[in-house]
C-alpha cells in the first residue's frame, strides 16, 4: 500500500492571516494586491496629512519672515525721521498733526487767471481742504472783482458743513520765495502744497494726506525727481538732476517737487527763517528753483527721503518754466550751487512708492 503523503502550506500568518480571516467572515476573497493597497492607503493619507502640515508651517514661517521685514522696515524709517539734522530741531507735536482732519492748500498762481479758477473749484469741493490760501506772483494786483469771485466759488464749491476759509497773500515784490512764506491763523498743520495748473483728483489727495499723517516730519506728493552722482574731481562732487523719465527709467527717486506735495507747516517757517539767506537770495536772483530748495530743505531737516504717493495728476496749464530751453541745465545748475550752500548733500535716494491697496493686486 502505498502511502500518499500531502503537503500543505503553512499558510499565511500575522496581518495577512488577519485580512483573510476578516474575508472569509465578510464572505470575501483574499487578495494579496487587494491587502497591498489597503495598506498602501492608509500610508498615502498619512503622507498627505505630513505634506500638508509642512505646507502650512512653511506659509507660516513666510508670513513671519514678511511680517518682520514689514516691522524693521517702520522702524527703520521711524528712527530715520526722529533723527533731526536741521539748523533749527523740527518736532511737530503727533497729537496735532492731524488737527482738525484736513488741510490747507497753499496754491502759486502765476498769470493763469482761467486755471486759478478752475483749480480753487476743484479744491474746494475736496472734504478734506480746511482752507485755501493763494500766494500772487503777479506783479500786477487781481481785481477785486476776481478775489470776490473766486471766494464765492469756494464757498459754493466745498460740501463741508463748515467751509474752507479763503485768502489772498500778496507781496510788494515778485519774489518766488514768497511761495513759503509763513501762514497766520492756521487751522491745520498740513500744508497741500500746489502750482495753479495741477488738478489732483480728490481720492488721491485723501489717500496722501491719510500717508502723510502717519510720517508728518517729511514730504508726501506726487512729482519725483531725482538726482545721481555725475562725477568727482579734486575732492568736488558734481550731481545731476534728473526729470520724470529719469525716474521711470531707474525706478528710484530722491526728492518731491512742492507743485503738489504735503508738508508740515513749520518748514514754511524754516524756510523763511531758517535756511541759508544766501540761498533765497539765489532763488531770486534766478527766478527758478525754490522747489529744490524746499526739498533740500525738508531732507536736511529729516535725514529722510520723501514719501511718493502714485496717482493720477493733470495739468492743465499750457506753458511755464519747465517748458523753456535749457531747463535741465538750470535745474543742475542749482542743485549743485544749492549743495554747495548747504554744505552737505541731504537728499536720500529711495524706491518706495505708497499705493491704495484697494486698487492694486497683492500676492
Amino acid at each position: 500500500m502505498s502511502t500518499i503523503i500531502g503537503i500543505r502550506d503553512a499558510g499565511p500568518t500575522g496581518a495577512v492571516a488577519a485580512a483573510i480571516a476578516a474575508a472569509d467572515m465578510n464572505g470575501g476573497i483574499y487578495s494579496p494586491a487587494k491587502e497591498k493597497a489597503a495598506a498602501r492607503g492608509v500610508y498615502t493619507g498619512r503622507s498627505q496629512l505630513i505634506r500638508r502640515l509642512r505646507s502650512l508651517v512653511c506659509a507660516a514661517k513666510l508670513k513671519l519672515v514678511v511680517c518682520v521685514f514689514i516691522f524693521s522696515v517702520v522702524v527703520l524709517v521711524t528712527s530715520r525721521l526722529s533723527s533731526v539734522m536741521g539748523w533749527v530741531p523740527l518736532h511737530p507735536n503727533p497729537t496735532t498733526s492731524s488737527r482738525g482732519g484736513g488741510y490747507t492748500v497753499l496754491m502759486n498762481t502765476w498769470k493763469r487767471s482761467s486755471a486759478l479758477k478752475q483749480s480753487i473749484g476743484h479744491y474746494a469741493s475736496c472734504g478734506g481742504v480746511q482752507a485755501i490760501h493763494v500766494v500772487w506772483t503777479d506783479s500786477e494786483p487781481p481785481s477785486e472783482s476776481m478775489k470776490s469771485h473766486l471766494e464765492k466759488m469756494a464757498f459754493s464749491k466745498s460740501q463741508a458743513a463748515k467751509k474752507p476759509n479763503f485768502k489772498f497773500s500778496m507781496s510788494q515784490d515778485d519774489d518766488l520765495n514768497n511761495r513759503f512764506k509763513p501762514i497766520q491763523d492756521l487751522r491745520s498743520d498740513a500744508i497741500f502744497s500746489v502750482d495753479d495748473d495741477v488738478i489732483v483728483p480728490c481720492s488721491t489727495l485723501d489717500l496722501a494726506f491719510t500717508v502723510w499723517q502717519s510720517a508728518p516730519n517729511t514730504m508726501v506728493g506726487f512729482v519725483p525727481r531725482m538726482h545721481w552722482l555725475d562725477k568727482e574731481k579734486s575732492g568736488v562732487e558734481k550731481y545731476t538732476y534728473g526729470g520724470w523719465w529719469s525716474v521711470w527709467w531707474m525706478g528710484t527717486y530722491s526728492l518731491l517737487l512742492p507743485k503738489a506735495a504735503f508738508f508740515h507747516r513749520n518748514y514754511l517757517n524754516l524756510y523763511t527763517n531758517n535756511m541759508p539767506s544766501s540761498i533765497r537770495d539765489y532763488v531770486t536772483r534766478e527766478r527758478n528753483c525754490e522747489d529744490i530748495a524746499m526739498s533740500l530743505l525738508v531732507a536736511n531737516a529729516t535725514g529722510a527721503p520723501p514719501i511718493w504717493v502714485k496717482g493720477k495728476t493733470y495739468e492743465i496749464g499750457s506753458s511755464g518754466m519747465s517748458s523753456m530751453k535749457r531747463h535741465s541745465k538750470r535745474r543742475n545748475k542749482c542743485l549743485n550751487d544749492f549743495i554747495s550752500l548747504f554744505g552737505r548733500m541731504p537728499l536720500v535716494p529711495t524706491n518706495v512708492k505708497a499705493v491704495d491697496a484697494r486698487l492694486e493686486w497683492f500676492w
